[in-house]
């Protein structure tokens, strides 16, 4: 592969240790490989010796250290590199050992030399593994995390945070607002990245310090794929939203109808009408957090009762639908799951109409 311009960015916090075994050999296998490039390091204001390691090698080869010290968080360090960078390439890597650097040569060469706009030092495809002290919890957590993805990208390893991507191709993205640690996933969704090559590489287990995943990141990332989810469906994504909410209450309805019924002894009307009660209240509030959670400032009491109003009167549209097929329309007389259906879908919309116009409208722009 012929010279290119590159820039690696490493994103890092109190990784010092990490950093002095690191640098030198990036340096070494982009010196080998004929590459001419740069290396970022991105500090979230570490003070643990950082600095000084950058300054040590930046006397012998390109290295630039930029410190935030009013944002946290890898992504955005991530995305603070690359629009630092001078390179042609971008290439972002771990600074903890786990991302083998002699893989740095392969991960250009796959974006130069294919019609792949993205390139990924994957875990998943043939060749590639991960170290063999990785715990049960660590792997299934991986596994479940790239299922969760996998409407978004074809890759198969979309967690990887060892990937490349072409400048220009960064640059296309119209918005990028990551939530965590997976930019690699937000890139290649907000990029448009269609062909993505998958280089297998051993995931080692960091060499030096503590890993950074923690439960407040794995909520993150699932806070990440929700965004995601909406930017991908566009305008199909609220009702959307709203009919999964809508299910889920219907599995509370039903739930909560069977142990009031069978379990506590309660009377059939008092069970179903309070069983009815608490799925409305379920789907208030998970349509308030998920939904439309752009009017979470607003009262939440009269939204609740707003929206317990509306429910009365989409399933009074619902009622009114069914019997008048049923009873009005040949086609219907004999199939009344099918007049009942045509009802519920009614009721939804008209349930949805009246949450995104009146109880959960977006405010205004000033």
């Amino acid at each position: 592969m012929p010279a290119t311009d590159v820039s690696i960015i490493i994103p890092t916090y109190h990784e010092a240790p990490n950093l002095r075994e690191l640098l030198p050999r990036i340096h070494s296998i982009l010196d080998q490989a004929g590459l001419a490039g740069q290396i970022i390091v991105v500090d979230d204001n570490s003070r643990d010796g950082t600095e000084e390691v950058c300054a040590e090698f930046g006397r012998q080869f390109p290295v630039e250290l930029l410190i935030r010290t009013e944002e946290r968080g890898l992504s955005g360090a991530v995305i603070h590199g690359m629009r630092h960078a001078v390179g042609d390439l971008l290439l972002v890597m771990d600074a903890d050992l786990s991302h083998p650097p002699e893989k740095i040569p392969e991960l250009l060469e796959a974006l130069t030399s294919s019609d792949a706009d993205f390139a990924i030092g994957s875990r998943y495809v043939t060749g590639g593994e991960v170290d063999k002290n990785w715990g049960l919890f660590r792997w299934f957590n991986s596994k479940v995390s790239t299922l969760l993805a996998w409407p978004l990208t074809s890759a198969k390893d979309p967690m990887a945070g060892f990937f490349a991507i072409r400048r220009a191709r960064f640059e296309s993205a119209n918005f990028l607002d990551p939530v965590g640690y997976k930019i690699g996933l937000e890139l290649m969704v907000k990029c448009g990245c269609k062909n993505v090559a998958e280089i297998p590489i051993t995931f080692r287990d960091r060499l030096h310090g503590e890993s950074k995943l923690t439960l407040r990141e794995q909520l993150n990332y699932l806070r990440h794929l929700k965004r995601l989810y909406e930017y991908r469906l566009g305008v199909l994504a609220r009702p959307l939203k709203f009919l999964l909410v809508g299910l889920s209450g219907t599995v509370i309805d039903l739930a909560c109808f069977t142990l009031l019924d069978r379990a506590l002894k309660l009377d059939v009307g008092p069970a179903r009408a309070l069983a009815i009660w608490l799925a409305m209240s379920w789907n208030f509030w998970l349509n308030r957090r998920i939904t439309f959670s752009h009017a979470r400032g607003e009262n939440p009491f009269r939204q609740y009762v707003l929206f317990c109003l509306s429910c009365l009167v989409g399933a009074t549209v619902n009622w009114s639908i069914f019997y008048s097929l049923f009873s009005d329309v040949a086609l219907f007389a004999n199939a009344k799951l099918l007049a009942a259906i045509c009802g519920i879908v009614a009721g939804t919309a008209f349930n949805y109409v009246l949450s995104d116009r009146l109880m959960f409208r977006a405010p205004k722009s000033k």
